[in-house]
């Protein structure tokens, strides 16, 4: 691939920023709090596809971009978690409402019993990641594997602002398709290869993030990869990066026909400045490509063998990924690879560098719709990448939000408020008594639904009520200049926050710390109507600026807006505007011109609030 300049200032240590200026969002401002380290990894892979091992030899050029002397590394080996007494396994045993993938009910319906998948693997069928050697700058290392985290302590630290080589021979086992990555999915894919290799843990301004992988998603250092991948000649691969030997391979990456000698191909691939790299395999995909207009080619890789309306869907589903692509490129920022793959394989829908894996026995609309989702991730994932494991929201959400108004759009959805669905799933969490604030790491939930509805409601409620607070047209800026900004930079919930305060010049700190980092809820009632006076009252703990709209006894109508105080302005609006309301007041008092009728609070539904039915004078009656 080649680089373009954005791409290659973006891999230097030293990156720009926002001007800390209200309303001026075209002056940069230089950040020199923002770093990267660097992990260029060059591997060759030999897979067996009767045994389901392969070999590797890898080696990292790994540039310490930090201020600090590092005496320690750790390496990822995900694929240690596919073993009985894992912690996978544990937790799988533990929660209570395990993921429905990863167990089988040996109980009733009204009465289960989860039983572990992970827990019934044989020798032959679990996964595994076999480090044989391992060299820094060509002297052995001695390491210590826990679990999925491999620990090396160094002899000689590496020095701030030093490159090293790290050396590794090692040897795997995919494991029976389980969560995410594995080998012979329900749907038949032969190799769903992701997380699969030895992968250097991030270390960042919070230090290292070694984290067990238990159950959710990951963070990467951002890196180019040149992976060559020796596997059966009859199989097709799909994923990360570029082919750069299509000639040799064909299989749809070129138009003329290839005759392959031997039993074996390798596959040659280079994926620039990503942080991970993913691929399947199949003797039976179908490969498909489609060219955006002034962006990447688009692959498609999915099984022969599927019924014949999802062949159907598949076919069909290519030109709106072309638009999708388009819509995120116009409303985020652009992509800025020359590739993206959807490829049939997983267990669901699981993004990844370039690429995504999806099951693909599924209608046109369900395929449609989880191509949207993971094609999302991403730009909130893949190019901005916030730490999944502190703030999953913050990628999960936003993605749902976006993915969500894209539907709306390219389908023809034609919903009023597309994100009703993530506020009533917010909503019915906080009545719940089970929510636990956005702070929680992602493995922390007490139960499965409250991580899900968290992440993915919540989230996206987070930033759908943003909107809300600032005026849409503000949070389109804001959502273009967070990804100008912080692509590439790891960013954390206060870098939304503060460029959302950049772009509307409105303070928004108290937003970040009630909605994200505790469970306070939103609920305004109205109280009273006395002619020409209405008495709002807040009952929840959280404070928000009001819209509402005002019915009087002649049948006209009004719409007011009621400013935050503590925000220390207003967002536009054509409505009336009246005094602001400060939050340690209780009640407040809104006195119109004419005879009240009827008082709706949040008119289209843009508030969280938690309790609906106390927004509304006079109460509905049944």
């Amino acid at each position: 691939m080649r680089f373009r300049l954005s791409t290659l200032l973006l891999l230097c240590v030293t990156f720009f920023s926002s001007e800390i200026n209200a309303q001026d969002t075209t002056i940069e401002y230089k950040t020199d709090y923002y770093w990267q380290q660097q992990t260029d990894y060059i591997m060759d892979i030999d897979m067996d596809v009767k045994t389901y091992q392969f070999t590797g030899k890898q080696t990292i050029k790994y540039t310490n971009n930090s201020p600090d002397d590092l005496s320690r590394v750790f390496y990822h080996l995900y694929f240690n978690a596919f073993q009985p007494d894992s912690e996978m396994d544990a937790r799988l045993q533990s929660i209570t409402d395990p993921d429905g993938r990863m167990t089988d009910n040996v109980g009733t319906k009204e009465n289960p019993i989860f039983e572990s998948r992970i827990s019934k693997l044989k020798d032959d069928e679990i996964g595994f990641i076999k480090v044989s050697s391992l060299n820094l700058n060509g002297k052995a290392l001695s390491y210590e594997i826990e679990g999925t985290i491999m620990i090396v302590d160094l002899e000689t630290p590496i020095k701030a602002g030093e490159t090293v080589d790290f050396n590794m021979v090692f040897n795997g086992q995919v494991p029976v398709q389980i969560r995410r990555s594995g080998r012979n999915n329900k749907e038949g894919v032969a190799l769903s290869m992701a997380q699969w290799y030895p992968k250097l843990a991030e270390y960042d301004t919070e230090g290292w993030h070694a984290d067990p992988y238990i159950a959710r998603e990951f963070y990467g250092v951002w890196g180019n990869f040149d992976v060559k991948i020796t596997i059966d000649k009859d199989y097709i691969i799909g994923g990360t990066g570029n082919l750069q030997n299509a000639d040799e391979i064909g299989y749809g990456y070129t138009p003329n026909d290839v005759k392959h000698k031997g039993k074996k191909l390798t596959w040659h691939f280079i994926a620039p400045n990503v942080h991970d790299f993913t691929w399947a395999a199949d003797k039976d995909y179908i490969h498909d490509t489609m060219q955006v207009l002034n962006g990447p080619m688009l692959h498609f890789f999915y099984k022969n063998d599927l019924p014949k309306d999802n062949l159907e869907s598949w076919k069909k589903m290519q030109p709106k990924t072309v638009e999708l692509m388009q819509y995120f490129s116009e409303h985020i920022g652009k992509y800025p690879f020359d590739q993206y793959s959807v490829i049939q394989g997983g267990d669901g829908g699981m993004e990844y560098a370039m690429s995504t894996l999806i099951t693909g026995n599924r209608s046109y609309g369900s395929l449609v719709g989880v191509t949207a989702h993971e094609m999302a991730h991403t730009w909130f994932q893949f190019l901005l990448a916030t730490n999944e494991a502190k703030h999953e929201w913050m990628d999960e959400g936003f993605t749902s939000y976006i993915s969500t108004l894209a539907m709306n759009e390219i389908m023809d959805e034609k919903k009023e408020n597309p994100l009703s669905r993530s506020y009533l799933g917010y909503a019915f969490l906080a009545n719940s008594g089970v929510e636990q604030p956005l702070t929680t790491h992602a493995d922390r939930y007490n139960i499965n639904q409250a991580y899900g509805i968290s992440a993915y409601s919540k989230g996206a409620v987070f930033i759908s009520q943003l909107g809300y607070i600032i005026g849409d047209d503000n949070l389109k800026t804001t959502i273009k200049k967070y990804y100008t900004d912080f692509a590439f930079k790891h960013p954390k919930p206060l870098d939304i926050v503060r460029t959302a305060e950049r772009v509307s010049g409105l303070e928004l700190d108290w937003y970040l710390i009630d909605f994200a980092q505790t469970t306070n809820t939103i609920d305004y009632a109205v109280t009273n109507v006395e002619d020409k006076k209405v008495t709002l009252e807040r009952i929840g703990l959280m404070p928000m600026p009001l819209d509402l709209t005002i019915t009087y006894t002649d049948g006209s109508t009004e719409d007011f807006y009621i400013p935050l105080r503590m925000m220390r302005g207003a967002k536009k609006t054509s409505a009336t505007v009246k005094d602001d309301w400060a939050w340690a007041y209780p009640t407040y008092t809104l006195e119109t011109s004419k005879t009240v009728k009827s008082v709706q609070l949040d008119p289209k539904g843009l508030m969280a609030d938690i309790k609906q039915d106390n927004n509304v004078y006079p109460v509905a009656t049944e």
